[in-house]
């Protein structure tokens, strides 16, 4: 069985500014993994170092160690674009390519991976959109622009699209912060669906929602690691007076 994510003293800085301060967590495999904080604590960049995603940005860097079922994600002769194939993420807004159709959307991956044969590429985008429940909205409508779905629909195309090339690890970051209440249960239904078959990381502003979808939640501070327990423990019973007040509204 995989053995999850392990991180071991992750720091991260952009330019001079240091944003994370010797991270040490382990994400269990099949099982979702809240992160919460107040604005700014380092949260996106927490989930960002964990499929190199925050190197990308200008003057951004990370050092220490996130390991990938025992692989060293920042080991020198690691492929970041392949990490990013094992390690898929969906951003806190929607963002379909707006000039492609939903096929072509969910496809895109694939495409880009090398995959040609066009029966391949139809069976993997119809199991990506029956995954992100989907498919029995869009059957019909395969060849419409991505951009034409609703804001709830558009968010499951993107999780479709990072699911069509079967990845290890699922990063959301605040995937539902733009979304009406339905669409976010939908999505919420989602999540608990999607950790049979993957390992999830959810960024969360919304403590009912860390509570409902994680069974294991990390409480960020000024860019350290507060807390981190089975969710209920840190809901009921934090061990640390910060964690407490945050969850209780004295402040964030």
């Amino acid at each position: 069985m995989a053995d999850g994510i392990r991180v071991k003293q992750l720091q991260a800085w952009f330019g001079t500014v240091q944003v994370l301060h010797g991270i040490d967590l382990t994400v269990a495999p099949n099982r979702v993994t809240a992160i919460i904080g107040p604005s700014g604590c380092g949260k996106s960049t927490f989930i960002r170092c964990l499929n190199r995603m925050h190197e990308v940005i200008p003057g951004a860097r990370a050092q220490g160690q996130v390991l990938l079922n025992g692989e060293d994600l920042y080991d020198p002769t690691v492929d970041p674009v392949q990490i990013r194939r094992r390690i898929g993420m969906v951003f806190q807004r929607p963002n379909p390519f707006p000039t492609m159709s939903v096929f072509d959307n969910v496809a895109a991956g694939l495409r880009l991976d090398g995959v040609r044969n066009r029966g391949l590429v139809q069976d993997a985008v119809e199991r990506a959109l029956r995954q992100a429940a989907l498919w029995d909205e869009v059957k019909d409508t395969l060849a419409t622009s991505g951009a034409s779905l609703s804001g709830g629909q558009q968010q499951r195309l993107c999780i479709a699209r990072a699911l069509a090339v079967t990845p290890e690890v699922l990063l959301m970051d605040e995937p539902c912060s733009a979304l009406d209440p339905i669409a976010t249960a939908k999505i919420e239904e989602l999540i608990v669906e999607l950790k049979r078959e993957l390992t999830i990381v959810i960024v969360t502003h919304n403590m009912q929602q860390a509570a409902r979808v994680s069974e294991a939640t990390g409480f960020f501070l000024m860019g350290e690691l507060v807390e981190f327990d089975e969710t209920t423990r840190i809901f009921t019973n934090p061990n640390d007076r910060r964690t407490e007040d945050y969850i209780t509204g004295r402040f964030g």
